[in-house]
């Protein structure tokens, strides 16, 4: 592998997205105006996003043994991944999505074992030409790629999402502390307590993004602070996984060495443009139109 390897360690899910007028009253049947369905997960979602921005991911999942599990790993090689499975008794992790007429989503999720590799499949992982590691806190083997990050000398990078620390903060403060860049949406945020930024980054977290929807993200550091707005103009038609196509443009610009605001940058556009279009790894844009795009913009300003 080539030195400038990232590898993505996580969820994956079989997505299942559906446009309706509005969220179903009870005994109510609602017409999906458009359906699709694919890969998602919140690391292999950021996983895709990296390997359109042009980097050489890895990605490191479990799977059940149903049908479902060899559609989603036919996707996830379509995109671009160099896919490691490790195979379960269960079946996949799956996930409905509703889209509302202005983008917003609502999920329902069947969460189940395949949500992280096993202890076992963490310890066989090769960390050898790997530049950067991306992972969110799902399952109890979680702390142990954070602590072969650091005997490695690795950087690494974590997605914070709620459901990974529901009893406090400081249950997974430890696998912050070091942490080259911590990711925080809204709700992320709100469970962490005022000053989540500034919380982070005294656990111990070299730096912080926190994606805030229509309002673009903002990064923290200890020595820099600045908010990127997304474009203005563009069609918002789905929301589902914009924050980890974000994160996945972001990791990519990390490891290559970008400055952290042009980082940032591509990254708000990256997920902006995620948006026009239904589904979630299916919408993510690549190198050459979030280029594009941003020269516009660069240029417009």
């Amino acid at each position: 592998m080539a030195a400038s390897t990232l590898l993505f360690v996580g969820d994956v899910s079989l997505d299942l997205t559906m446009a309706v007028s509005h969220v179903p009253q009870p005994d109510e049947k609602v017409h999906a105006d458009r359906t699709v369905e694919g890969p998602g997960g919140v690391v292999a979602n950021a996983a895709a996003a990296a390997a359109a921005s042009g980097a050489a991911v890895r990605l490191s999942v479990r799977l059940g043994n149903d049908t479902a599990s060899e559609v989603l790993l036919a996707g996830l090689r379509a995109a671009g991944l160099a896919v490691e499975v490790e195979h379960g008794d269960s079946s996949v992790y799956r996930v409905v999505v509703l889209i509302e007429p202005h983008g917003e989503k609502r999920l329902m999720l069947d969460p189940n074992p395949t949500l992280f590799p096993t202890l076992d499949a963490i310890e066989r992982l090769s960390l050898d030409g790997v530049s950067h590691v991306h992972t969110a806190l799902y399952g109890p083997a979680a702390p142990r790629l954070v602590e072969r990050c650091r005997e490695a000398d690795v950087p690494w990078s974590l997605d914070l999402e709620p459901a990974t620390f529901k009893d406090g903060f400081d249950t997974i403060a430890p696998l912050v502390a070091g942490a080259s860049v911590v990711f925080v949406n809204e709700r992320s945020a709100r469970a962490i307590g005022d000053g989540f930024e500034r919380i982070l980054l005294r656990t111990g977290a070299k730096s912080v993004v926190h994606t805030m929807g229509a309002e673009g993200a903002r990064y923290g550091s200890e020595v820099d602070t600045f908010t990127v707005a997304p474009p203005s103009g563009l069609a918002v038609i789905d929301t589902t996984g914009a924050g980890d196509c974000l994160a996945g443009w972001f990791v990519a610009g990390v490891a290559a060495g970008l400055p952290p605001q042009e980082n940032l940058r591509r990254a708000v556009v990256a997920a902006s443009l995620s948006c026009g279009r239904l589904g979630g790894q299916m919408s993510f844009p690549d190198r050459a139109a979030v280029l594009s795009l941003l020269q516009i913009v660069e240029s417009a300003a």
